[in-house]
């Protein structure tokens, strides 16, 4: 057991970054490691493949795989690992439902957990992260233990 679980966050274009900050600002809160990066699967195969040869030997635990449009970087790498994939549909062309289906329509042996299109499903894809990595590590277990209390202090129990 890594006493610093690593996540790697991939994105297929530099423009989803404005997006995925939210994931890495979200890791970072809990003091995750992560390593970002731009790697698409259509115009740079060969930098995936690489990336996860390198995520392999750095132990990394979980890969947050963020693309819009065609939208194949989590399911390719799904393809291409047995590291547990969170996928991440980017608001593209049609409001990110073309995005959400290629990451959602995986086939069967080949699973991708799918998280909402946009900055909510950046957000989330982290927490999922910590929320996998927490029933190994005791003090992440604590840590989303005391977000979720906090979160849920700010919201009101009255409209008014």
């Amino acid at each position: 057991m890594s006493k610093n679980p690593k996540v790697a966050v991939i994105m297929g274009s530099k423009s989803d970054w404005e997006i995925m900050k939210n994931c890495s600002d979200t890791l970072k809160s809990f003091k995750i490691d992560c390593d970002t990066r731009v790697i698409s699967a259509h115009r740079t195969p060969k930098r995936l493949e690489n990336f996860l040869k390198e995520c392999k030997r750095n132990n990394t635990k979980i890969i947050i795989a963020a693309a819009g449009g065609a939208a194949h970087l989590a399911g390719v790498t799904a393809a291409l690992t047995t590291i547990p994939v969170l996928g991440v549909p980017i608001e593209s062309v049609l409001k990110g439902i073309d995005s959400l289906l290629s990451t959602v329509q995986m086939p069967a042996g080949v699973p991708v957990a799918t998280l909402a299109i946009g900055k909510a499903g950046a957000i989330n894809s982290a927490l999922f992260a910590v929320a996998i990595l927490a029933s190994e590590h005791p003090d992440i277990a604590k840590k989303l233990k005391n977000y979720r209390d906090n979160f849920e202090k700010k919201v009101p129990k009255k409209p008014f």
